[in-house]
């Protein structure tokens, strides 16, 4: 009895073993897994760590899986005779596909390569398993490389990985500084230092420090003799003095005279317009009037200038002939005369 149940959960054990499997080669041979538009990437950096099902992400969302991981040797053994650059030799083919149901509609994979999308490494947090991140970079940053064959799939190119990033600028920066003579920078450290020591021992920087300290000296000096406490004591005791005066009833009695002054000082502003007014209309009316008496005068005096010629004439002729006023005026000369 025992041993035909025991029969019977291996034989169902079995059946659905043999179910899971039959059903993961079915998902494995849906059109949507086994159409996918199939892309491929070259890299010079090591992919340890990636492996063929890892994930292809663009922006973090999952768009893909690695399906191919090869040398470009081997996967263009026809291209490489006409090869002549050796770098070519060390690149690593990654082919990948991509699900379009879950990419939707984008441009075509050329436009999007001309505007910077770039493959690369990238790791899973710290188990150090890789995957495939898809970006826009800067295409002018990061171009486009070509290559002496023909991709069988649609080609996008390359960048280094972050750490690849980081390594190279270390290194770079390594070899600038293995660039650098340190035997001859650290003896120019040392000429300096001691043309510094010599300066603070007896040189000019010395002396200009010992006179900084004479100066020093002398203020601190000329400050104790000077008794601040006494002029601070004096000082508070002229802002008393002050304060009292202002407050005092003398200041308070100029200030509202003053006050009042201005008063009557702006008053007065406010009364001078029309005065001037008035005073501009009387001036215009004794124009008008010295005017009318200039008209008046003119006949009189020009009578005045006529009798005071005809007067002078008379005086003339009464000096040359006074007997005229009681006989008259002389005779005419006649012809014989």
């Amino acid at each position: 009895m025992n041993n035909k149940a025991t029969f019977l959960r291996v034989g169902l054990l079995l059946v659905a073993g043999l179910g899971a499997a039959i059903g993961l080669v079915l998902f494995l041979s849906r059109d949507e897994v086994r159409n996918g538009i199939e892309f491929e990437t070259y890299s010079k950096e090591s992919v340890q760590g990636l492996v063929a099902g890892a994930p292809v992400k663009f922006r973090g969302v999952q768009l893909g899986q690695v399906i191919e991981i090869a040398l470009v040797g081997a996967t263009y053994p026809e291209a490489m005779p006409a090869v002549t650059d050796p770098n070519a030799y060390e690149l690593v083919v990654i082919r990948f596909t991509v699900d379009p149901k879950k990419l939707g509609r984008v441009m075509d994979p050329d436009r999007a390569v001309e505007l910077g999308l770039r493959g690369k490494l990238a790791n899973q947090g710290i188990t150090g398993v890789e995957y495939i991140e898809l970006d826009f970079v800067d295409p002018k940053q990061f171009p486009a490389e070509k290559v002496p064959w023909t991709p069988a799939f649609f080609y996008i190119p390359s960048i280094p990985s972050t750490i690849a990033q980081v390594q190279d600028a270390a290194q770079a920066l390594l070899a600038k500084l293995q660039a650098i003579d340190m035997a001859r920078l650290a003896g120019s450290v040392q000429t300096i230092l001691d043309d510094l020591h010599g300066q603070l021992a007896e040189g000019d920087l010395h002396q200009t420090l010992a006179e900084a300290n004479l100066l020093l000296r002398s203020l601190h000096a000329a400050v104790d003799k000077a008794d601040l406490p006494a002029v601070a004591a004096d000082l508070r005791a002229t802002s008393g003095s002050v304060r009292a005066l202002v407050q005092g009833k003398d200041v308070r009695q100029m200030t509202s005279s003053a006050a009042a002054a201005a008063d009557s000082f702006a008053e007065a502003g406010r009364a001078l317009p029309p005065l001037l007014d008035t005073l501009e209309s009387t001036v215009r009316h004794a124009n008008d009037s010295v005017g009318d008496l200039r008209d008046s005068l003119e006949p009189v005096l020009r009578d005045i200038k006529a009798a005071a010629s005809n007067l002078r004439e008379t005086t003339e002729t009464l000096k040359r002939y006074p007997s005229s006023i009681l006989l008259g005026a002389p005779p005419p000369k006649g012809k014989y005369q």
